[in-house]
């Protein structure tokens, strides 16, 4: 009997087959041609995002209103096409956002070009929501020179089973950060980069004889929701060599994830992290307070921290010492060797990406759209005057030398960087292991607590058909 994940898909992959075949919508009686009105020269093309002008992400909504679509439609002019390109602007939650995308897709209409989040990627892919770029656009995507300029591991953030689905846009990288100040004091080095655990544990032994100082903050239990996750768990996992979910299969209490509790347990056991700060529902924010009071030592975070957290100027808790007092280091592997494809050192990444709705009237012209979107030309001015990791690299080696830890983290981490599965169970894993680091936090053996993130896990997926032993 297959596993409710195959079910899943199945179905919906019916359903959404069904729905293109009527191409209700935006859609034709030829959807299954990628070349079909290619030569037309009166298009009207849509893209739907959650973004909304003088509202939820603005700068892009403005962006793609100010920029984008004039800038389109003139070179599309150029080319003696009349193009007519609209933006869906939502501005809502995003789960409410993917629902509209969902409904709209699965009846054959919705927007030409779809933004979705990474994490969706598998799931609309199962359901046939969206194809990979050679189905749905043919050689044309195949042979986009963008690519060359998008790390392999960043076009993670759009693909699924392998293959291209759309175009990631922006990403970030997680570091370990620590204060350099701190570090002094205990005689650590001003250049610290630690090759295993056992070295991060060591230097938070040695932060601990600091009065008034918490060396580390690893972010522990479901207060702290999927920054738990992103900020603790899947880094860690990554460091064992562990995938959270291969072949369809979730990791069930497995000796790596035991590890990362074990981990947990030596820094919230030993007296080397605040056991309290983690159960707090403002933990998170309370935790970047004190590392810019100089009371934390050690942090795990992504570069969201750096350029918006302890930025000088207009962080949420400036530090004016910033680039002086802040340090930052790659994540190690749990031994040198021992991280996902043998790496040393390990990161996990968000970010979203952009594809292409196969029930499009216009996939070609869909297609130039969303390479235009992604050009170096178009990604510079949606940043303006800011920093921050793009998806290419040719506009970060541009953008961010005049900012060292964003470099760092484009040049040395997002080549090993990892991102979380795209699948439709994520969410409930994801609470599981929130659950089970909340236990270690609280007093709870690491064995007895993955057995029980095992038990949470067969709740949440309906049995163990979909989880692996161990």
């Amino acid at each position: 009997m297959p596993g409710r994940t195959a079910r899943i898909a199945v179905a919906l992959s019916a359903v959404a087959a069904l729905a293109l075949a009527g191409c209700a919508g935006g859609g034709s009686s030829d959807a299954g041609d990628p070349q079909r009105n290619a030569d037309a020269k009166t298009v009207t093309l849509t893209i739907a995002a959650n973004v909304a002008q003088g509202g939820k992400n603005a700068q892009e909504a403005d962006w793609i209103v100010n920029y984008i679509i004039p800038e389109f439609t003139k070179r599309m002019a150029d080319q003696g096409v009349q193009a007519t390109v609209t933006l869906q602007p939502s501005g809502v939650d995003d789960e409410q956002f993917k629902t509209k995308l969902s409904l709209d897709m699965r009846s054959g209409g919705g927007a030409d070009v779809v933004s979705l989040d990474g994490i969706w990627v598998g799931e609309f892919a199962q359901a046939g929501y969206i194809q990979p770029l050679d189905e749905a656009v043919g050689p044309a995507a195949e042979s986009w020179d963008g690519w060359a300029q998008i790390p392999d591991t960043v076009e993670q953030l759009a693909s699924f089973d392998g293959k291209r689905y759309g175009i990631p846009y922006g990403t970030d990288g997680r570091v370990l950060f620590y204060n350099k100040e701190l570090f002094a004091r205990a005689g650590l080095p001003a250049d610290w980069q630690p090759t295993s655990w056992q070295e991060v544990i060591d230097a938070a032994t040695r932060l601990k004889q600091l009065p008034g100082v918490d060396p580390i903050q690893l972010n522990a239990g479901t207060a702290m929701g999927e920054a738990t996750t992103m900020q603790g768990v899947l880094p860690l996992l990554a460091g064992t060599g562990a995938h959270l979910n291969t072949d369809g299969k979730w990791m069930g209490d497995s000796p790596q994830l035991r590890d990362v509790l074990g981990l947990y347990q030596q820094i919230y056991g030993g007296g080397l992290g605040d056991p309290q700060l983690q159960q707090e529902a403002k933990g998170r924010d309370k935790s970047f307070q004190e590392f810019a009071a100089g009371r934390v030592g050690i942090l795990l975070e992504s570069d969201y921290f750096w350029r918006s957290v302890v930025a000088p100027k207009d962080g949420i808790a400036p530090m004016a010492n910033r680039d002086q007092v802040v340090g930052y280091a790659k994540i190690p592997a749990e031994q040198p060797g021992k991280g996902l494809s043998g790496q040393d050192f390990v990161s996990m990444s968000g970010g979203s990406m952009r594809a292409i709705n196969p029930a499009t009237k216009y996939p070609q012209q869909a297609w130039q759209l969303l390479a235009f979107m992604n050009s170096a030309e178009a990604v510079r001015a949606q940043l303006g005057d800011t920093a921050r990791i793009t998806q290419r690299d040719d506009v970060n080696a541009e953008v961010l030398g005049r900012d060292p830890m964003l470099s760092f983290v484009a040049e040395q981490v997002l080549p090993l960087t990892a991102y979380r599965p795209g699948l439709a169970e994520y969410p409930q894993v994801s609470q599981a292991l929130q659950e089970a680091t909340a236990a270690v936090v609280s007093g709870t053996a690491p064995d007895q607590a993955a057995q029980q993130y095992r038990t949470a896990l067969e709740g949440a997926l309906g049995g163990a058909d979909n989880i692996t032993t161990g």
